[in-house]
């Protein structure tokens, strides 16, 4: 299926990360349809993935950027117009789930909202005049914590919280520009980073495993090239009447019933 992404500028905020990482992925789905990735991100790997980028013949770019830093994403935001004249969408990926709960001091919550929700906003506010002229579309990666609660994490919580409110609220203020406005909720994932935390648990093959037997649809994780899929298709023409949407790549694990995972 032909998504018509030739071409089109997408920045993706986090997609700096390693190889196998949400963020990565969707960048190098994008260019396999030829769209023309823009990593905002603060990792020097991302140096890496633009000379990828360009050994495939597509004119992408890295751009160093802090995004807890908010003049940072303007100077961003900046270049890519002053680069391509144009951004036709962006892709809000950056997010850490870094533990900050109620012991935590009201500076480190300040903190997480800054990196997981604070920089969504600038992102899209800095990036909202090329939007309007493209008629662009927004897709914000949200998470299940948003919607189920998961317990000594308030502060990733309270943003992907905020996440989905900014999605809806976007949709509202910027129809009458064209402009859709989407998130993907993710639940379990088994990207590198996941990897890494089993691999540090003491029962990491038993946790993985019971983690595995509460996903409905097939009792697996969701694969990062799943998720990429997913995003590329909401932000294609072939999903030009969807707006306001939280659309859930998870299996089936926020909304089904548990009884299907009875094993009597």
């Amino acid at each position: 299926m032909d998504l018509k992404l030739k071409d089109k500028v997408i920045l993706v905020t986090g997609g700096d990360g390693i190889a196998g990482s949400i963020g990565q992925t969707i960048v190098f789905a994008l260019a396999k349809e030829g769209a023309i990735p823009v990593i905002v991100g603060r990792n020097d790997r991302g140096v890496d993935h633009e000379k990828e980028l360009r050994e495939m013949g597509i004119d992408g770019m890295f751009i160093k950027t802090d995004v807890t830093r908010t003049e940072q994403i303007k100077s961003a935001v900046s270049k890519i117009e002053d680069h391509y004249g144009r951004i036709d969408a962006v892709v809000n990926n950056v997010g850490v789930n870094d533990g900050v709960n109620l012991d935590a001091s009201v500076d480190e919550f300040i903190d997480s909202l800054k990196l997981n929700l604070i920089s969504y906003f600038a992102t899209v506010k800095y990036a909202l005049p090329l939007l309007k002229k493209s008629k662009g579309s927004i897709l914000n990666i949200g998470s299940k914590v948003a919607l189920t609660g998961q317990g000594g994490t308030s502060g990733y919580a309270a943003a992907k919280g905020g996440v989905l409110g900014l999605t809806r609220e976007w949709a509202v203020e910027l129809i009458g520009f064209g402009i859709r406005s989407n998130a993907l909720i993710i639940a379990e994932s088994y990207t590198p980073a996941y990897e890494n935390w089993i691999e540090g648990l003491n029962n990491g093959k038993q946790k993985l495993q019971s983690i595995k037997d509460k996903i409905p649809l097939g009792n697996r994780m969701t694969t990062p090239e799943e998720i990429a899929d997913t995003c590329l298709f909401v932000l294609s023409d072939k999903s030009s009447h969807t707006t306001g949407q939280f659309i859930f790549v998870d299996g089936g694990y926020v909304h089904l019933d548990r009884a299907l995972l009875s094993k009597e």
